[in-house]
């Protein structure tokens, strides 16, 4: 059974989606080079009104790692629950990718010196549980629509990560963010899949479906040219 380890740096998950499966992981060198305090703020009265985009990065990262933490236990519970097969199997897999995020933005957070909110780990916690322990009654729709709805607001949360990292100094974690983003949106388009042509689809309107993959990198391409990637 998977299960997660220590934080992992930023530079671990460029390539996300093969990590699982040959625990592979490339480096990344960075052409720019930034002070340890790059956030500054000219005007200390604007500082309590207005968050910086370092701060506003964190809260979403913090936001993202609990709702990793929701998202593994509750797919633990969903690919039990399913009949032994290559759909089973595939929400193995995605339970174990969920748990390699978490330990990314585990990761991300500390580059930044944060961390966790402990306070949102336990209601998450609780929340993933409980998912997974209603998907053995649940049927096969309502877990399957449920998590394909939840995965295409994951790739816009990664997605926001990305452009608050770029306006925040920290160009070196957009590859990340943005990988992660790739592979929420596989798991989107395999939980659509599931469900299309489902006849409860006649009362359960369909979330909308995301931009193609590609859109995901297309806005940060000359940001990431300047990251040297290594083997």
């Amino acid at each position: 059974m998977f299960s997660p380890s220590a934080p992992v740096s930023f530079a671990r998950c460029v390539n996300d989606r093969f990590a699982v499966s040959c625990g592979s992981f490339t480096k990344i060198e960075s052409a720019y080079a930034f002070p340890p305090d790059r956030q500054t703020i000219d005007c200390p009265s604007m500082a309590a009104s207005s968050p910086t985009p370092r701060t506003q990065l964190i809260h979403v990262l913090r936001s993202a790692c609990s709702g990793e933490l929701a998202a593994g236990y509750a797919y633990r519970g969903h690919w039990k629950s399913v009949p032994p097969g290559m759909v089973r199997e595939r929400i193995r897999v995605i339970e174990e990718e969920e748990w390699h995020h978490r330990r990314n933005v585990q990761g991300l957070l500390a580059e930044l010196g944060s961390g966790p909110s402990k306070a949102r780990e336990m209601v998450f916690w609780l929340i993933g549980k409980s998912i997974g322990v209603f998907c053995r009654i649940g049927g096969r729709l309502i877990p399957m629509y449920g998590a394909g709805r939840l995965e295409s607001t994951n790739i816009a949360e990664y997605e926001r990560a990305a452009a608050l990292a770029l306006e925040a100094g920290y160009p070196e974690m957009i590859d990340c963010l943005l990988t992660m983003a790739e592979v929420e949106w596989e798991h989107e388009h395999f939980f659509r899949r599931q469900i299309i042509g489902h006849w409860m689809l006649r009362m359960f309107r369909l979330w909308p479906a995301p931009p193609p993959k590609h859109n995901i990198r297309s806005a940060y391409a000359d940001a990431t040219e300047s990251l040297a990637v290594f083997p």
